[in-house]
């Protein structure tokens, strides 16, 4: 047979297909999630998220120093406080959890590169991403404790804040805060695109975020929508979002792809605590390849147009690439 084009030409030999591979990763891009929680010799497993743990301070710089051996110099810090009201006041607390981890993490560890969470779920009795009203979160209210809350973080060392709220106008209000106290330089990574979805479960028992009562839905998005996700990214980003985040991953890379056509700033996909959650109990029944479908899932998301993947199974990733299954 007389063929011209013989696309398997380019799929002959290993060395062949990674010389010609469209979409390319390295460690440099992964951010790991890491909750903390207030307290003492503490490393507790989380029951939805088999192998992820809640690590008190004193815990903490174990699982940083694994974290850097195998490559993975980013993170980003969730707290988990003892005491909650309903203004949620140790979130921006002098020596709320947060802030006591990124100092100890610091000290111990000042290379590598510490986002942090903002938000009020975590620390609010009724588990709403910010100050009610009535039943409803006041938006403007709640966005000035944001800013407050990054500031918070700033000053105990945080290199990045990212906003998770989805409260409307919360980038400008941290941009102008951080700004007005000298922190110009702290980038702000966005939860610009953030879905109502029922991938999150396994979080909430992880940080103790569960809501009291009602949803978010009036603050997270409907996830029917895609051009709502184009205009929150473009509110973001014309507020001083320096890094978009859409979330969760998985069932998202349509949005993925069509935000990355929209703006010209980086974009982070969160592959989130559900996919995590997924993945393990379909390996621990033996249906699917764990470390394959591992790779295939940060693969999608790079290829969708990501330049930043945060992940649970970010060692894991990191091992795969130095390994050349993956990157």
């Amino acid at each position: 047979m007389n063929l011209i084009r013989r696309p398997r030409r380019l799929r002959k030999n290993e060395p062949l297909r990674k010389m010609i591979r469209e979409t390319r990763m390295d460690k440099s891009s992964l951010i790991y999630p890491i909750f903390v929680k207030e307290g003492a010799n503490m490393q507790e497993e989380i029951p939805s998220m088999e192998g992820q743990y809640r690590y008190s301070v004193d815990r903490l710089p174990y699982e940083l120093e694994r974290l850097a051996k195998v490559g993975v110099t980013n993170v980003m810090f969730f707290g988990i406080p003892n005491e909650k009201d309903e203004c949620g006041s140790q979130a921006y607390a002098e020596d709320g959890i947060i802030q006591q981890a990124l100092r100890e993490a610091k000290r111990q560890f000042p290379d590598m590169y510490y986002s942090t969470d903002v938000c009020m779920c975590e620390y609010t009795s009724h588990g709403h991403c910010g100050i009610l009203k009535g039943k409803d979160v006041d938006n403007d209210i709640t966005i000035e404790l944001m800013a407050k809350i990054a500031l918070s973080h700033a000053q105990a060392g945080a290199d990045m804040v990212a906003p998770s709220d989805m409260m409307d106008g919360r980038v400008l209000a941290i941009r102008n805060k951080l700004d007005s106290e000298g922190f110009i330089d702290i980038p702000i990574m966005s939860y610009g695109v953030k879905y109502a979805s029922a991938f999150y479960g396994p979080f909430r028992e992880a940080a103790d975020s569960t809501p009291a009562f009602g949803d978010r839905k009036t603050y997270q998005m409907d996830f029917h929508n895609k051009k709502e996700a184009i205009k929150e990214v473009l509110l973001d980003v014309e507020e001083g979002a320096d890094i978009i985040i859409v979330k969760p991953a998985l069932d998202y890379l349509d949005i993925v792809t069509e935000v990355s056509k929209q703006i010209n700033v980086p974009i982070a996909t969160y592959s989130v605590s559900g996919e995590y959650a997924m993945v393990k109990a379909g390996a621990k029944l033996g249906y699917i390849d764990e470390n394959q479908i591992i790779c295939e899932m940060a693969t999608s998301a790079y290829r969708a147009g990501s330049d930043i993947y945060i992940t649970y199974f970010a060692k894991e990733l990191a091992k795969f690439m130095d390994e050349g299954r993956i990157g």
